[in-house]
């Protein structure tokens, strides 16, 4: 074991750390040529958009959202990559304690997926993300645990802040968008849509499995939606607002 000096602190830097980051590059056909970034938004409900994504060479979804049964058909079941906010685990899994075999049953559906962890961007998260790591790990899971690099979302913060998005928070959706932008020569999104109801003034659930809303304060998704209308307006991504054709 090592140690590191930090704000007059001695803080213990355990090797095994090390060893859960991957050894390579873990995306073997990047940069990849046509990408969808499915958000949760209830838009999705009654799009018939699943057959579209299920098409794309990626996909990339965000905070396990459920893609089998008859939502599948809206959102698609193709997953690449999804990302984990610890809060899921902590409080609907309860920290992978009584909930692990439930857990396992969930992320199971998504098959050879990555699961993507803010490990180290807050101190509480990094906890609930190692359990993650090695949950699948002795279960011998199919699914392998990213961690997203704290200089990323630190300066991906930044970056959105000098567009207007000063939230507290980045929402999931947009840093997953701007990972996919980076990975991907063209992008595609389905379910952003930060709105109660549509342009044709139909109520409109938060998610399309739920109407859970995000606490107040914590994101200004109306600002990240302008920017993605931006981008869709310079051609740098491709915005999907309703229905998609069968």
């Amino acid at each position: 074991m090592s140690y590191e000096v930090e704000s007059k602190k001695v803080i213990p830097i355990r090797e095994n750390i090390f060893q859960m980051l991957p050894a390579s590059q873990p995306f073997v056909d990047y940069p990849y040529n046509q990408c969808a970034v499915v958000g949760n938004g209830g838009i999705l409900n009654n799009s018939l958009c699943g057959a579209e994504i299920d098409k794309f060479d990626f996909v990339f979804r965000c905070n396990l959202p459920p893609t089998n049964g008859n939502v599948s058909k809206d959102v698609g079941s193709k997953t690449n990559l999804v990302t984990v906010n610890p809060s899921i685990i902590m409080l609907k899994y309860q920290n992978l304690k009584e909930k692990k075999a439930q857990f396992l049953q969930d992320v199971a559906t998504y098959g050879d997926t990555f699961l993507l962890l803010p490990a180290f961007s807050y101190r509480a998260n990094t906890g609930p993300s190692f359990k993650v790591y090695h949950t699948l790990k002795e279960s011998k899971a199919r699914q392998k645990v990213l961690f997203f690099h704290p200089k990323y979302l630190k300066q991906l913060a930044r970056f959105w802040r000098t567009k207007g998005v000063d939230a507290y928070r980045l929402s999931t959706g947009l840093m997953i968008a701007s990972v996919a932008v980076e990975m991907c020569e063209n992008v595609k999104l389905y379910g952003f849509w930060p709105f109660s109801k549509t342009v044709g003034n139909i109520p409109v659930s938060h998610h399309y499995y739920d109407n859970k809303l995000p606490k107040r304060g914590f994101h200004k998704m109306p600002k990240e939606y302008n920017q993605f209308l931006h981008l869709h307006m310079k051609g740098i991504i491709k915005l999907q607002f309703g229905k998609c054709e069968t």
